[in-house]
């Protein structure tokens, strides 16, 4: 697909051409089976704990949007995966330096052509956030988009880092739950009740 098609097809919000974008589902699903994922949310808190070291030993770590990682030793080195449901600038993938970039969001206007056209890139189907949007009765964050997907695989386990559900607000702003379109309380109930039917899941 070239820049003036992949524009179009924006616009239009035309999904099916869309979906043709980068790796298919399976492929995705296929990297993480009998992986130790690490997920590393963007809750403050995180910055009072020393998991860097656990972070990083992980087979495949996974970041959020513009993934602050302010000390090493809190959040680790490693970005392997960076999914995204806001225009992250290009400086900054960079600097992250990620495999595979994950667009969440079926927020498809907000996707820039830089990502799309990147040689490792996934795009969620859009069907996926509509369903999570009904079942928690609000927008459904990057953080559960992904944590969705990831159960959606076979991976041998995934640990989430830097989730506090909005307990301690966000390295990346400084706005407060009001101010955004989410329902915390549900995606907390929501992944409460993974971890006690998949012990897969566990939150450091």
């Amino acid at each position: 697909m070239n820049r003036i098609v992949f524009e179009i097809a924006k616009r239009r919000g035309d999904e099916a051409r869309l979906s043709r974008l980068g790796l298919p589902e399976t492929d995705l699903l296929s990297r993480l089976a009998g992986r130790r994922v690490a997920l590393v949310g963007n809750a403050r808190s995180l910055s009072d704990k020393t998991q860097g070291a656990e972070i990083d030993a992980a087979d495949i770590v996974i970041r959020l949007n513009a993934a602050p990682m302010p000390d090493p030793a809190s959040h680790g080195r490693r970005t392997d995966w960076l999914a995204m449901s806001i225009p992250v600038p290009a400086s900054v993938i960079a600097a992250r330096g990620p495999d595979l970039l994950l667009w969440m969001t079926p927020k498809r206007k907000r996707l820039p052509w830089r990502v799309a056209c990147a040689s490792g890139f996934a795009l969620l189907p859009a069907a996926y956030a509509a369903t999570l949007r009904q079942d928690l009765g609000a927008r459904p964050t990057t953080g559960m988009l992904t944590i969705d997907l990831l159960a959606r695989s076979d991976l041998a386990s995934a640990r989430l880092h830097g989730f506090d559900f909005f307990a301690s607000k966000s390295l990346s702003g400084g706005r407060a739950a009001v101010d955004v379109p989410h329902d915390f309380a549900a995606e907390r109930d929501r992944v409460a009740a993974l971890m006690s039917a998949d012990p897969r899941f566990t939150l450091a």
